[in-house]
């Protein structure tokens, strides 16, 4: 092995090799086979890997990992209502076994068999509702517990589902970046619940409740909430919330209920994850959303004792 003249570097992995170039990090010489790119310069191997296991993931502004391709949670959410929808449409409609197993119906109604979708509004139990030949009672919430967030899922009018996921295809992606994706379902799942409780204590017991709608108004609280957290201009968000708002109030068969819960549930959500201390932050996060879990699934078995 040939030697280097005395005073000239060597490669530190490579002793026989000749180098004028340092690692921008350690100082140490390398050459051209241990050069590795970095933002300004070279560094050696060892660097690198050193600088790879300490590098955290990306971290949101609120503490949540950087999705690598924003959207594609919602994209899935999106991709379940539309499932849910078909099966629903194949099977029968309002006369679906989906649709009479997943519809929040707080204390079950008496439904129709030769006109799926009409009930027998008096009858309001499963003797009563034996006593009509066309009837087919179906069991209330105490007996399907699993509606507060099926409900959420489900849709039967093509309208309905168009604007709704219209709107979760237009709020998801910039909440699920914002926030990162397990917060950003979890924001969705308890809008979704909120909504769904507040149609199990002031909506007509007998009256059946679909739709994401509470869901996304969950999301549009949570854009005023991270907007005034940081000061944005709100005026085009909050027009868009007043028209929703104002023909949730006007048009028939819209549950404005579910819709006022989903708002309120977003926003207090929101609320909790944006304005959590950076110290342990991720800890406080989770266990105030452990806590509005709770309240809810609370005021939900309560309400079931009421109906």
């Amino acid at each position: 092995m040939s030697q280097s003249p005395a005073g000239v570097p060597t490669c530190y992995r490579h002793p026989g090799r000749e180098t004028h170039i340092r690692c921008q990090r350690c100082d140490k010489p390398i050459c051209p086979d241990c050069m590795r790119d970095a933002a300004v310069g070279f560094q050696c191997p060892d660097c690198v890997k050193e600088g790879r296991k300490s590098t955290r993931s990306g971290r949101t502004a609120y503490g949540g990992l950087v999705p690598e391709k924003p959207g594609a949670v919602t994209m899935v959410l999106i991709g379940i209502n539309a499932v849910v929808w078909l099966v629903i449409q194949a099977t029968g409609r309002y006369g679906s076994w989906i649709y009479q197993n997943f519809a929040l119906t707080p204390g079950g109604s008496c439904e129709s068999i030769a006109h799926p979708g009409g009930i027998y509004p008096f009858a309001d139990s499963a003797a009563a509702c034996a006593r009509n030949v066309d009837g087919h009672w179906v069991p209330g919430i105490q007996h399907a517990p699993w509606e507060l967030i099926t409900s959420v899922f489900t849709h039967v009018e093509i309208l309905h589902i168009a604007f709704n996921m219209y709107a979760l295809w237009v709020l998801g992606p910039q909440l699920e970046q914002v926030l990162g994706r397990a917060r950003y379902v979890a924001l969705y799942l308890l809008s979704g619940l909120a909504g769904s409780v507040s149609v199990l204590w002031i909506a007509d017991p007998q009256a059946s409740t679909v739709g994401a709608s509470g869901a996304v108004f969950g999301l549009m609280a949570a854009l005023v909430v991270i907007g005034m957290r940081v000061k944005a201009d709100l005026s085009s968000l909050w027009l868009w919330i007043g028209i929703n708002a104002v023909l949730s109030f006007t048009l028939a068969h819209v549950s404005w209920q579910g819709h006022l819960g989903g708002f309120i549930g977003g926003g207090i959500v929101t609320a909790a994850l944006v304005y959590a201390p950076r110290q342990n932050r991720s800890v406080v996060q989770w266990a105030a959303l452990g806590g509005i879990a709770a309240v809810l699934l609370g005021a939900a078995a309560l309400g079931m004792t009421q109906v």
